[in-house]
């Protein structure tokens, strides 16, 4: 379908809406009762299981595998569901490959490992489809905790405070719930709006209310909060992206990868989503896979990753790797940008350097290669402003981000975190849920000592 040329070069509605919905359908679709049951059968049901090990979120895995292996799918799914209340999200979006499957002994002893993801999804998703809950709210205890954003760590947090009989009230800055599992994930790992079905199902203990429009920093107060509740817990995730600061005026198609995701997320068509012809991602992590794998469905003709370094730093899988490679993406190393090119204040091409590594240090070789490209998209990273924070000063930061301790405590008494803005958080869903469940039992713990403020 030929589609509208746009002034800067960039296309919109390459493709029909068929190719589309073709393109973003489900990457894993979900098993059947058959391909469940062969799969888990394959389990070893190991003691002190490695699996286990290597999950954050420690979901005795071979015990919900087994559940699986006799039926019970629905107790199969408590046995996520206690550890990890978003195990159906972790289930799609989870990095499994370099996680629990990396550690399955199958995998060890055959390259092949048990299909745990999969299987976390088809016991997580017969409990929800049929509305089932297994947890019921504590006694009202009387104590109210504020939660600053709705992300994984947010919701996780949320939950469990809610499940300890406590009042939760969620501030989140957009008009939805659920954070970069709403507005940060490619469209095609979680199709049919699930991350709204399972902030919904999250929500349905009870005791949450979620209050959008408010921005921690500027609309809200960590001083104001600390007043009216009796704990505070920071989700407040990374919202600010790094600069690639290589032009005084950024030209038109220079686009962040982490806004062009969300829109994908949020576009009820689209075909109404231009993309340029031939595209440019610079980073290396899950998002400028997912951005560059989504602008080749979406009818981009050539699409490449340029990494400053080499395939082993990549934070992006291996599996992510070949999937972009699989979908017609181009992967390169050892290119660092040093000029972008552009026209009549639109973008043309990019220059880059070769880079090597000399004693552990990348150096740039002085040997130049240039792209063509309509559109650039950067994905070099998200970071933590003093704006995010606010006028508060005794947040401690390391490396940008909130210093927490084990149990999610900050600097400031009453205050906890977790997720993408501490210093411990890993970019990962599976461990800000960990961080903020575990958070949410510290201010459990403190609210019933008495010793949160």
């Amino acid at each position: 379908m030929a589609g509208k040329q746009l002034d800067d070069g960039i296309v919109s509605g390459r493709l029909n809406t068929k190719a589309l919905d073709e393109n973003f359908s489900d990457l894993h679709p979900l098993l059947d009762n058959h391909e469940a049951l062969v799969a888990s059968d394959r389990c070893y049901f190991c003691y002190d299981a490695p699996c286990v090990t290597a999950c954050p979120t420690d979901i005795d895995i071979p015990m919900f595998i087994r559940q699986i292996s006799t039926g019970n799918t629905i107790g199969a799914a408590k046995t996520i569901f206690d550890q990890n209340i978003l195990g159906g999200m972790c289930a799609r979006v989870c990095p499994t490959e370099t996680l629990c499957e990396q550690a399955c002994v199958r995998e060890l002893a055959e390259g092949k490992p048990v299909k745990i993801g999969q299987l976390q999804r088809f016991a997580t998703d017969e409990a929800m489809d049929q509305g089932k809950q297994f947890y019921e709210r504590a006694k009202e205890s009387g104590k109210k905790i504020a939660v600053v954003g709705s992300g994984p760590a947010g919701l996780a947090c949320a939950h469990r405070l809610a499940m300890h009989g406590h009042s939760v009230t969620v501030f989140e800055t957009r008009k939805k719930a659920g954070g970069l599992n709403e507005y940060g994930i490619a469209a095609y790992k979680t199709v049919d709006d699930f991350a709204k079905k399972e902030v919904n199902y999250i929500a349905s203990i009870g005791g949450i209310e979620f209050v959008h429009g408010k921005k921690f920093g500027s609309d809200i107060a960590l001083k104001g909060l600390k007043s009216e509740f009796d704990a505070v817990f920071l989700g407040i995730g990374l919202s600010s992206v790094n600069d690639l600061n290589l032009s005084e005026k950024d030209p038109e198609g220079l686009d962040d990868a982490v806004d062009f995701i969300a829109k994908l997320r949020q576009a009820k068509n689209k075909t109404k989503l231009p993309i340029g012809r031939k595209v440019v991602v610079i980073g290396g992590g899950m998002t400028a896979v997912d951005c560059a794998v989504q602008a080749k469905l979406l009818g981009a003709e050539e699409v490449t990753i340029c990494y400053r370094r080499g395939q082993d730093q990549m934070n992006a899988s291996l599996f992510e790797q070949d999937l972009a490679a699989a979908k017609g993406v181009t992967i390169r190393h050892w290119l660092q940008p040093v000029k972008i090119k552009s026209s009549k204040g639109k973008v043309t091409g990019i220059h880059f350097e070769y880079t090597q590594l000399q004693s552990g240090k990348l150096v740039r070789t002085g040997k130049k290669l240039k792209l063509e490209a309509d559109q650039i998209f950067s994905a070099i990273g998200q970071k933590l402003t003093e704006s995010d924070i606010g006028s508060d000063k005794n947040i401690k930061l390391s490396g940008g981000r909130i210093m927490i301790d084990d149990e999610g405590k900050t600097s400031q008494k009453g205050v906890w975190a977790g997720g993408d803005c501490t210093d411990r958080g890993e970019d990962l869903t599976v461990t800000a849920v960990a961080q903020g469940r575990d958070a949410a039992e510290s201010i459990h713990r403190s609210l019933s000592s008495g010793k949160a403020k």
